[in-house]
């Protein structure tokens, strides 16, 4: 029998009792709720492999359908079992038609939901990890899934989005720990060649004779040891992408042979006189001037222009420094915590000194940090104590107090900013007023930032919501929320 991780949601607290007890008779790890919202907003934590919903939770409307349509975009691969009091033809086919595997009609039978369960397991088993590696790929890779909110980062941000889909080269500037190959991955996992290989190679890390074999392959008996043909790793990316970290590094025989590749789409074997055609895009990184190497003679003019089509240039972490609150949150959210299962606070004296330190070994040396702090703290609070001495001595300050809401705070700003540009828009009807109009008859009606905000948000939302005729789902897809957090600001409103 095939043991998965259950989400149930009902309703009615008898029947989830009833029904989870059984499911974890039947082996199953069972996540029960009887609230619709705080199943949605629990499920991609959860990440279970099945579901088991009520259609209409609280007999009003059918909230397991919402369930069922989010869970199919965000968790593909998870298998949904619908159950209602409530059936017709018509539900059965709706639910169906939004990838419900099966669904059941009360009063069901036990066996004949463990029929149901065993049967949406033993298919889900075949494809379950194939979808959850390309779930996972694209979230991972996704360019707005690279943290950082500077003006710096929006223009990398918006260089990647304009260049991805295209066959263009491209030399990715920037010191070490930048996250020069994230920018890489972002660019294929982004164009049309993402279904085919990225294949990463770091040339500094092989000598000359070995790298030359990676790159281009060889023939049996080419050389000492090459028993047998290999592809190179041109040909293993052939259709996909090649990215070639620390290009600077390359030997001079070899740069004359990637020239090759670049000009002639064709790659030869060592031992090999025969050509072999490919299609790769080539993308490139170093944390080198190649200008200095190309006036010591050391890096090839031509081959540099053939590279540089199109640089990107990654700033270091000390000119980006409002980017750190957001960085460390990354890594105590999606580090840390989904590793882990611990949650931790940073102190503010903590985060001051990390905001003032120069950062040479940039996000890696903060990830490293971050990490670092986590592991000696002994509470859930990281402070300065937990920081190296050459951080920590940076404020001369008492450790006290907690930077609560940094994260909430990153997401207030990126509020503002969205608002902001909503003033500009006149459909909206959002009006900003020059500070002559501010007097003393109106002075009366301002009011704190925060209620401000709240209110043109709830203004905003509601008029998506119109916009879409209700439909939550897409409503949630254009304010680039999850379905859960729409629920919450919906109930905060009614409130």
């Amino acid at each position: 029998m095939i043991m998965a991780k259950v989400l149930l949601v009902d309703d009615e607290v008898t029947m989830v009792q009833l029904v989870a007890d059984s499911l974890r008779s039947w082996g199953h790890e069972v996540h029960p709720y009887s609230n619709g919202p705080a199943a949605l907003e629990a499920l991609e934590e959860i990440q279970p492999e099945v579901i088991i919903t009520d259609l209409y939770l609280d007999k009003t409307r059918a909230f397991g359908l919402d369930l069922l349509k989010h869970t199919k975009k965000v968790l593909p691969s998870a298998v949904v079992i619908v159950v209602t009091g409530f059936g017709s033809i018509e539900t059965a086919v709706e639910a169906m038609k939004h990838g419900s595997f099966d669904y059941l009609e009360k009063p069901f039978k036990l066996d004949e939901l463990k029929l149901s369960l065993d049967r949406a397991l033993s298919y889900n088993e075949a494809v379950s990890e194939n979808a959850y590696l390309r779930k996972q790929l694209k979230r991972k890779y996704q360019f707005n899934q690279i943290t950082g909110s500077s003006a710096k980062m929006q223009e990398v941000f918006k260089m990647i989005e304009r260049v991805a889909d295209t066959d263009s080269t491209v030399l990715i500037l920037g010191q070490s720990g930048t996250g020069k190959e994230l920018v890489a991955k972002a660019l294929h996992f982004n164009s049309k060649r993402k279904t085919n290989p990225f294949i990463p190679i770091n040339c500094s890390a092989l000598p000359e004779n070995l790298l030359e074999s990676e790159l281009f392959g060889h023939r049996k008996g080419a050389f000492t040891g090459a028993f047998s043909d290999k592809k190179g790793l041109f040909e293993e990316a052939d259709g996909g992408t090649i990215f070639l970290d620390e290009i600077g590094t390359m030997p001079p025989t070899l740069q004359s042979r990637l020239l090759r590749v670049l000009q002639e789409k064709e790659v030869r074997r060592v031992g090999d006189n025969t050509p072999v055609q490919v299609n790769v895009r080539v993308l490139s990184a170093t944390n080198e001037k190649l200008e200095d190497r190309i006036k010591q003679g050391e890096f090839r003019e031509d081959l540099y222009y053939r590279l540089n089509v199109i640089p990107i240039h990654l700033p270091p972490l000390k000119e980006r420094r409002d980017d750190i609150p957001l960085l460390v949150a990354h890594f105590l959210k999606d580090k840390i915590h989904s590793r882990t299962g611990k949650s931790f606070q940073v102190s503010k004296v903590c985060m001051e000194a990390m905001s003032l330190h120069s950062w040479p070994g940039n996000v890696r040396e903060l990830q490293n940090v971050v990490e670092r702090a986590c592991a000696l703290s002994e509470s859930h609070v990281i402070r300065r104590q937990d920081m190296p001495a050459m951080i920590a001595d940076l404020v001369n300050q008492d450790d006290e107090g907690i930077e609560t809401g940094f994260i909430e705070k990153a997401a207030e700003k990126e509020v503002e900013e969205k608002l902001f540009q909503l003033e500009q828009a006149p459909d909206v009807g959002i009006h900003a007023s020059s500070p002559d109009q501010v007097t003393s008859a109106n002075a009366g009606s301002l009011k704190p930032l925060k209620h401000f905000l709240r209110e043109q948000e709830v203004a905003y939302i509601n008029r998506v919501m119109t916009h879409y005729g209700g439909d939550k789902e897409e409503a949630a897809t254009l304010l680039e929320v999850s379905l859960a957090t729409l629920y919450r600001k919906l109930s905060e409103e009614e409130s």
